[in-house]
């Protein structure tokens, strides 16, 4: 009983953060099923059965507040599907050794870039409200459907971090939509873990106690998402896809670092992102003064003496 309590509490805490910021709910969520012992295609396959029902209450929840651009969904949601499908039938002949800390480098980069630019020069405007074309949606959206089921998460840290860099969609529609397509992805990996290994090893109670914490927090993290102001959300975001990447290339083979080197980096980042996150706040804050006030019309008419 324990154990449910603390994995609703684990599906809360992840729903929270991936409505908020995009990205974490899978990874969260299987890492600690790996830690208590889920042989890797059963967290992965446990984690998206409980998202079917996560990222539809998120989804909703998202376009309730305004938070969803329906052409990205489609556009990256269904080519996602195939992706997850695909990962999830193959996950067990496959070997992600290789393939993990490579995808780390480059979304290491990608939230390198973002954490610099939204904190630096906030967002981008020039390109805002260009559509998002098909030929650079459907890519990242195969390749982060297949990432995310072969890894039991990777569709947020994908996805978010590439559509936030184009700077052509707000933060909170970046989120609201990656979060709205998550389902497509969740649907198709789940069918293909059912296919390949039928419900040996999935416990369905884990399913359901993820499920229960991600859908208590999934109107809030929709809410949350909307009232952030998007220069500090996309420093939060890009300081988060810094920090879980730069773990995962550390524990690598590539690097293979000691603990203690571990943990200083560890302290460099986190002292950085901090500072950046306060610097936004500042930011924005100054840019809120600066910003002329709306005039409303009863007011205008009775200065008006004519």
């Amino acid at each position: 009983m324990r154990k449910l309590v603390l994995l609703a509490l684990v599906g809360l805490g992840a729903q929270l953060v991936d409505g908020s910021l995009g990205m974490a709910y899978g990874v969260t969520s299987t890492t600690l099923l790996l830690a208590i012992g889920a042989n890797p295609a059963a967290a992965s396959a446990t984690v998206h059965l409980a998202e079917i029902g996560t990222t539809l209450a998120s989804g909703a929840s998202h376009w309730k507040f305004g938070n969803v651009n329906w052409s990205v969904v489609a556009k990256i949601g269904f080519p996602g599907a195939v992706g997850a499908f695909a990962g999830a039938t193959f996950l067990s002949s496959l070997d992600t050794s290789v393939a993990a800390p490579v995808m780390s480098l480059i979304l290491l980069a990608l939230g390198v870039y973002v954490l610099a630019r939204f904190t630096v020069r906030g967002l981008r405007k020039d390109r805002l409200g260009q559509p998002l074309r098909k030929r650079f949606l459907a890519p990242l959206g195969l390749f982060a459907g297949f990432v995310d089921a072969t890894g039991g998460g990777g569709w947020g840290p994908v996805g978010t971090p590439a559509i936030l860099a184009s700077g052509r969609l707000e933060p909170r529609k970046v989120i609201g939509s990656i979060d709205t397509s998550e389902f497509l992805v969740s649907v198709a990996a789940s069918l293909g873990f059912l296919i390949a290994l039928g419900s040996q090893g999935i416990n369905f109670a884990w399913v359901g106690a993820l499920l229960i914490g991600g859908l208590v927090a999934a109107p809030i993290a929709a809410w949350l998402v909307r009232h952030i102001p998007p220069r500090v959300l996309g420093s939060a975001v890009g300081g988060i896809i810094v920090i879980t990447n730069s773990r995962t290339l550390l524990k690598s083979d590539w690097v293979d670092a000691s603990a203690g080197t571990r943990w200083v980096v560890y302290a460099v980042i986190y002292a950085v992102w901090a500072a950046a996150v306060a610097y936004s706040v500042r930011a924005h804050r100054a840019e809120s003064n600066l910003a002329p006030e709306p005039v409303h019309p009863g007011r205008e008419l009775a200065a008006d003496p004519a």
